[in-house]
C-alpha cells in the first residue's frame, strides 16, 4: 500500500496553467486529495529546476499556522520573507478557508509581481465568496475527486496485465469500501479502520463544512434528508418530492429547508446535482435533479454495508463521476418516453451518450438501452456501458464492457 499516485491528469491541468496571470484553484471533498496534489506539484516544479526559496507550501489545518489564521498582516509577510522575489515564485495556499478575510490575502498574493498563486478549498462558497468578486475573470478552478476505479487498484497494487483478474470482485471491493486515499491505504488493516475513517471524515465534512458554517439547528431533519438523497441516487427527484416522502415517514421537512440542505451537501460535495436536458427541445430542464455521491462509501455509511440490490446505481454513480474526471460536462437526458443516462459534453465541445446497465440480461433490458438511444437523432458517438463481456452494438451504438472502459483512457496512460 506504499503506491504514490501520481494523478496524471490533474497534475497536467496545473501544469498547463503554470505562469498564467491566472489564480489557480483546487475544490473537491475533504481528503480527497488535494494536499497529496500540491505535494506532487510541488515536487514537479523542483524536478524543472525552480528552487526551494522559490516556493512557499502552506496548509491551514496544521497546527503550527494557527496564529495567522486570524492575523493577514503577519501571514502575508511570513509567505513573501520566505521567498526570493528577484525570480518567479510559487505560492500553494490549502484550505484558504480556514484564513479569516482570506479573499484579501489571495487578492494581495495575487497582484504581487512575480507571484504564481494556487489555493485549495473544501467548499463550493470558496468561489461564491468575495473571491469571485475580486478576481472576476483571473482564476481558473480545478476540481478533483477521490481515487478512479483504475487509481484504486494502481494503489492496491494489484497487476492491471494480469487477465484473469476478476473485475467484478475488486469493483465490489471498491463500492463498497471507499475512494478516498487514506482510506485505501486503511483497508489492509480491515474494514473496520476504513469505516471508521470514512465515520470520522463525514462527521467532520457534516460539522465543519456545513453545520457550523449554515448554523443548522434539526440535525435530525438534515440527516434524514442526507439519507434519503443517497438512498434514491441516479432516480430523479425535487426537494418537493423529498419533503413528501419524509412527511409520509412521518418527518415534517418543508421543501424550502430541503432545497438549503442540498445546496450545502452540494457546496460540500458530498452530492453531484446533475440537471436534465431536454434532447428534443434542446434546452436545460429546471426540475427534477439526479444526484450522486462522491464517494459510494458514503452510500454504505448512511445506508448499511452491502446494498447489492442497488449495484446498477452504484454503477451508474462511478460511471458518473468518471465522466468528470475526463472533462466532461454532463446532464440526464430526456426524450419523449425514454431516458438517457448521460449527454455528455467533451473538452473538445462535441457530444457523447452512455447508457449503464449493470448486464443487459435479456432482451427486453436490451431493447430499453439501446432504443433510448436509437432515439436520439444525430450523429454523434453513443454507448452502452455494462458487465457484460460481449461487446456486440447495434445501429451504430458501441456496447463496451465498462470494467475495460473505466480502465482505458489517456489520462490513466504514461
Amino acid at each position: 500500500m506504499g503506491t504514490l499516485i501520481k494523478r496524471k491528469n490533474y497534475l497536467q491541468k496545473l501544469l498547463a496553467y503554470k505562469d498564467h496571470d491566472l489564480i489557480k484553484v483546487v475544490t473537491g471533498l475533504r481528503r480527497s486529495g488535494k494536499s497529496t496534489l500540491f505535494e506532487l506539484y510541488q515536487q514537479e516544479l523542483l524536478d524543472m529546476g525552480v528552487l526551494p526559496n522559490q516556493i512557499v507550501s502552506i496548509n491551514f489545518e496544521a497546527f503550527e499556522m494557527r496564529h495567522f489564521l486570524q492575523d493577514l498582516d503577519a501571514l502575508y509577510a511570513f509567505i513573501l520573507e520566505k521567498l526570493d522575489l528577484s525570480n518567479r515564485c510559487y505560492v500553494l495556499l490549502d484550505e484558504i478557508q480556514n484564513v479569516q478575510d482570506f479573499e484579501r490575502l489571495v487578492d494581495g498574493l495575487y497582484v504581487k509581481k512575480n507571484l504564481d498563486v494556487y489555493i485549495t478549498g473544501s467548499n463550493a462558497n470558496l468561489l461564491s465568496s468575495e473571491l469571485a468578486t475580486h478576481l472576476s475573470g483571473r482564476y481558473i478552478e480545478l476540481s478533483i475527486l477521490p481515487f478512479s476505479f483504475y487509481e484504486y487498484l494502481i494503489a492496491r497494487e494489484i497487476d492491471l496485465s494480469n487477465q484473469y483478474l476478476n473485475y467484478e470482485r475488486l469493483f465490489f471491493d471498491y463500492v463498497n469500501e471507499t475512494s478516498l486515499p487514506k482510506g485505501v491505504e486503511l483497508r489492509a488493516g480491515g474494514y473496520d479502520q476504513v469505516y471508521a475513517y470514512l465515520k470520522a471524515i463525514y462527521a467532520t465534512i457534516v460539522e465543519k463544512d456545513i453545520t457550523q458554517r449554515h448554523q443548522i439547528n434539526d440535525q435530525r431533519a438534515f440527516s434524514n434528508v442526507t439519507q434519503y438523497v443517497a438512498s434514491c441516487i441516479g432516480s430523479a427527484i425535487s426537494p418537493n418530492k423529498i419533503a413528501k416522502a419524509l412527511q409520509q415517514d412521518g418527518k415534517t421537512t418543508h421543501n424550502t429547508t430541503v432545497e438549503k440542505y442540498l445546496d450545502y451537501l452540494v457546496d460540500s460535495f458530498v452530492i453531484y446535482r446533475v440537471h436534465r436536458f431536454d434532447l428534443k427541445g434542446k434546452k436545460q430542464l429546471a426540475t427534477q435533479e439526479k444526484y450522486y455521491l462522491v464517494d459510494t462509501g458514503f452510500y454504505h455509511l448512511l445506508l448499511g454495508k452491502e446494498r447489492t440490490a442497488d449495484r446498477g446505481h452504484l454503477l451508474e454513480n462511478i460511471v458518473y463521476l468518471e465522466l468528470l474526471r475526463r472533462g466532461y460536462q454532463v446532464w440526464t437526458g430526456i426524450n419523449r418516453n425514454s431516458e438517457v443516462d448521460f449527454v455528455c459534453k467533451t473538452p473538445q465541445g462535441d457530444l457523447e451518450y452512455y447508457q449503464v446497465a449493470w448486464l443487459l440480461a435479456d432482451e427486453a433490458t436490451r431493447a430499453r438501452e439501446f432504443g433510448a438511444l436509437e432515439q436520439v437523432r444525430d450523429h454523434y458517438p453513443k454507448w452502452v456501458l455494462s458487465t457484460d463481456n460481449f461487446t456486440q452494438g447495434q445501429n451504430g451504438i458501441k456496447h463496451v464492457n465498462v470494467f475495460e472502459w473505466l480502465l482505458n483512457h489517456d489520462i490513466y496512460r504514461d
